[in-house]
Formats: structure tokens, C-alpha cells, sequence
């Protein structure tokens, strides 16, 4: 999209309205808030479903398969963003993106809500993994079409949009968790009540508040083009079908070759991505300065995400196997705590939008405040090795422990995700722009295809090295970007 373009979808959109923000902030707030609520609903309680005993209401598989299936799920899930980037960019736009994403998402939930077979599991696993390629990169998007470039309003609004995500998220949890013990399937079946109520909410006031944002193709397909990268695409689906229907019978095709076949995509994807727009026509100078700035900011990124998103594997299962659920007088649902990471980041996301105004001119750049997140992500699982240190791994764990890992590393995401997502606009290049935001969230795709891998390593025994090594792997790589983090505010070429 040409910065002509951008202004004018920019001056269309009335620039106050809510909090101050333009009135399209509500509309993708509030549609946002069901997704999520749909989305972390169904995953605060879908490792439990596969794992857990076909005569408690789960599938019944192998607890460490599921723990990897968890974690490629999520993998793949961030991974389809580039897809939907794509088509957002080249086909239909991104707000058309984020209504057709919707309706996938909801027929998944629902396909889930349905008691039946694996197959029908893995059904549901698809239409949510494509559903959300499309809808998730897409509405952060259009939230920074509504910000001119300099725009000092842009980080506040990305952590204003980031309350709505985690306040479905913080809710869901709590409702779907409640469910669990009576069905799976009727806890499913609210997650996609929640994903009809969003569709809804967008339909209903995107015309008035958005008004262009959303609308306009980035970079668009000519008609032989057109033609051309659909035969690509229908060809390819076939060929990968045949390959299936080949392969998975004749035990070719595993859940672990399928890991490993994941696991290499959540590395080459990204890669081949920051190679294609940096060596574009399209792409400007500084772009291509400022896509070099945006490289160590995405390792940092899978680094940070490898240990936020076993808040749904390993801290799962962690809350189910290993902590005294009967507290206080309360009996705990494992899937309560999902709730914790949303419930600190919906109390302390205003706390810290008013410490960057606050700070102005001190406040952190962009790669400090990423350092900062590594530094706190790897002490949360520190934090978390201590019980088994200290009453070894045979007794349970009081329930505190795992409130303050999460808490740390909640303190971490504030400094790395909403300023992510706002940085990801600003060094996007202008032809790029869907694309660029896709590729943010592949860091979460390759985080969890890393997962997936090492997930295998953890047991009772393993769990103090488990948690040591990786949180010390981020403490490390946190030290390192500190240093590092004058050179890359220079090849920002502006961008603060």
C-alpha cells in the first residue's frame, strides 16, 4: 500500500471517539475480545480433552504426543498467518480477511463441540488453524491502517487493542474451565457461541467506524496472475492430498515425521520470507535497513514465545500433575490458570502504556524493551525449577508458585508483544504491510514448532534441568540483544 493511500484511509477513519482513539479501535477491540475468548477457551482445555481417559470424556492418547500435538496445533495456527497475510495483501484485503477467518473459526469450534471421533478432532484442528490465519494478522493490521506513520497515539492504541485480546482470554478460560469436569464438548460449544457474538460485532459496526481502513488491496493481483496462482494453488492442495492418501497409510507420514516437517517449516518459512521482501523491487533502502533491524527482534521474539506458549503444554499439564488443586478451600480447575497470564497482563497493560508516555524521552527503544522481555521470560521458569529443588518432584506444589511464574513472565509479554506488534507496522515495508505483521506471528509459529521438539525432554525427573535450561537460554540471549541494542536502533533509521 503507498503512503498516499495509507493517509487517506487514515484521514477517513474520525480520529477520536474512543479513549481518545479513533472509533474503529472499538469495533476491532470488541471483535477481537470474542476471538480470543473463543480461541482460549477451546485451549485451556484441549490438551486435557486428548490426553485425559476415554471414560472422563477425552480422546486418550499418549500424554507426551499430546503435549507435542499441542504445540504444533499452535504452531500451526500462527504458521497459516502468512496465508492470510498473503490473500489480505494480493486478493480481498484485510478486513474482508478477518470476517471470512471468523466463520472458519466458528464452524471449527463447533466441529469440536460435536462428540465424535479423532478425525473429526483433526477436522475441527484445520478449519481453526486456517481460520485464524487469516483473521489474527489481519485485524492487528487494520488497527495500524487507522495511525498515520508519526502518530504518537499508535503504541497506546496497539495496547488498548491488546486489553481486548487478553480480557476474552482471561474470561473464557474461567467459563470453559468450569465445563470441563461435566463435558468437553459443551465447553467447546460456548467457544464457538463466542466466535458467532465477534462475527456479529463486526458485521454491525465496521461501516460506520472503520470506514476505508481494511478495504484496500496492498498489493493486488493482476487478472493473469490471478488465474495463474489459483491453478498454482488448487495443483499444489492435489499433490499434497495424493501424497497423503500415500504415504500416511503406508506409516511414511507419523505424528513425528509430521513434527519434524513442522518443525523445519517454522525455521525456512520466516527465512524465506525476510529474504523475498528484502531483495523486492518494491522495497526502499531504509526498508531494507529497517528489515535488518527486524531480524534480531524476531529471534528474540520465537526465544520469548518458546516459553509463554507452554503456558498451554508443560504449565498444563504442570497445573494438572503437579500442583494442590484443593486450595484454600476451593477446588482448583487446571484450566483456571490459562486465566492468569490475560488477568495480569488486563491489570498492568495500563500501567505500562502510562510508564512509556511517562518516560518520553527515557523511555526504552524498541530493542531494550525486547532484551528486558528475555530477561523475565527465563526467570519465570527459573522461578518455577525452585519447588522441585526445594521438596523434590513427588509431592504437590503449592499453587502460588506457578501464579508468580506466570506473573513474571506476564511482566516480559508487556515489553515485547504490544510494542512488537506496534513496531512490526512501523518497519514494515509499504508493499508488505499484511505480510510483515504475518511474519511477526511466525515467530510464534517457529517458537512452538521448537516446542514441540523439546517438549518430549520433560519429565518428572527432567524437570528441574527442563526449566534451567531454557529459561537460561533466554537469559542468556536477553544479555546479548542489551548489548547489541545501539546497533540495531540505528538501523531503524528513525523508528523509535
Amino acid at each position: 500500500m503507498s503512503n498516499i493511500n495509507k493517509q487517506k484511509i487514515v484521514d477517513s477513519v474520525p480520529q477520536k471517539g474512543f479513549f481518545g482513539h479513533p472509533k474503529g479501535l472499538f469495533t476491532l477491540f470488541f471483535t477481537e475480545f470474542w476471538e480470543r475468548f473463543s480461541y482460549y477457551g477451546m485451549r485451556a482445555i484441549l490438551v486435557y480433552y486428548m490426553y485425559y481417559e476415554v471414560s472422563k470424556g477425552g480422546l486418550g492418547m499418549d500424554q507426551t504426543l499430546a503435549l507435542s500435538i499441542m504445540s504444533i496445533y499452535g504452531s500451526l495456527v500462527y504458521m497459516s498467518g502468512i496465508i492470510g497475510g498473503w490473500l489480505a495483501d494480493r486478493i480481498f484485503g484485510t478486513s474482508k480477511a478477518v470476517f471470512y477467518g471468523g466463520i472458519l473459526i466458528m464452524f471449527g469450534h463447533i466441529a469440536l463441540a460435536i462428540p465424535g471421533n479423532i478425525t473429526l478432532f483433526f477436522v475441527s484442528m484445520v478449519l481453526i488453524v486456517l481460520g485464524t490465519g487469516l483473521l489474527k494478522p489481519n485485524v492487528s493490521t487494520v488497527v495500524g491502517d487507522m495511525y498515520a506513520e508519526n502518530d504518537n497515539r499508535r503504541d497506546a492504541g496497539f495496547s488498548i487493542f491488546y486489553m481486548g485480546i487478553n480480557l476474552g482470554a482471561f474470561i473464557s478460560p474461567l467459563i470453559v474451565g468450569s465445563l470441563m469436569s461435566v463435558s468437553f464438548h459443551l465447553g467447546f460449544g460456548i467457544a464457538a457461541i463466542g466466535m458467532f457474538v465477534g462475527l456479529v460485532m463486526f458485521v454491525l459496526t465496521k461501516k460506520k467506524n472503520l470506514g476505508l481502513a481494511g478495504t484496500t488491496v496492498a498489493n493486488p493481483l493482476s487478472p493473469a496472475d490471478r488465474k495463474k496462482v489459483f491453478t498454482t494453488i488448487g495443483l499444489g492442495v492435489a499433490v499434497i492430498a495424493v501424497i497423503c492418501a500415500i504415504a500416511i497409510p503406508n506409516g511414511y507420514l507419523t505424528f513425528e515425521t509430521f513434527v519434524n516437517l513442522i518443525g523445519i517449516l517454522g525455521i525456512l518459512i520466516p527465512t524465506s520470507y525476510f529474504i523475498v521482501m528484502y531483495r523486492s523491487k518494491k522495497t526502499t533502502s531504509v526498508e531494507r535497513s529497517r528489515l535488518i533491524a527486524y531480524i534480531p527482534l524476531f529471534i528474540a521474539s520465537v526465544m520469548f514465545w518458546a516459553i509463554q506458549e507452554q503456558g498451554s503444554t508443560i504449565l498444563a499439564n504442570y497445573a494438572d500433575k503437579r500442583t494442590q488443586l484443593d486450595f484454600a478451600g476451593i477446588h482448583i480447575s487446571p484450566a483456571w490458570f490459562q486465566s492468569l497470564n490475560p488477568l495480569f497482563i488486563i491489570t498492568l497493560a495500563p500501567v505500562f502504556a502510562w510508564l512509556w508516555v511517562k518516560l518520553g524521552k527515557r523511555e526504552p527503544n524498541i530493542p531494550q524493551k525486547f532484551s528486558l522481555a528475555l530477561l523475565l521470560s527465563g526467570l519465570s521458569f527459573i522461578v518455577i525449577l525452585l519447588p522441585a529443588y526445594f521438596g523434590g518432584t513427588d509431592s504437590l506444589v503449592n499453587p502460588l508458585w506457578l501464579v508468580l511464574s506466570y506473573l513474571i513472565c506476564v511482566l516480559g509479554e508487556l515489553c515485547l508483544s504490544p510494542v512488537g506488534l506496534s513496531a512490526t507496522t512501523k518497519l514494515a515495508p509499504a508493499a508488505f504491510t499484511a505480510q510483515t505483521m504475518s511474519l511477526w506471528f511466525l515467530s510464534s509459529a517457529a517458537a512452538q514448532a521448537i516446542n514441540a521438539q523439546i517438549v518430549k525432554f520433560y519429565t518428572p525427573e527432567t524437570e528441574m534441568v527442563y526449566f534451567g535450561t531454557v529459561g537460561g537460554a533466554s537469559l542468556v540471549l536477553g544479555i546479548i540483544l542489551l548489548m547489541l541494542a545501539p546497533k540495531i536502533q540505528g538501523f531503524m533509521k528513525g523508528i523509535r
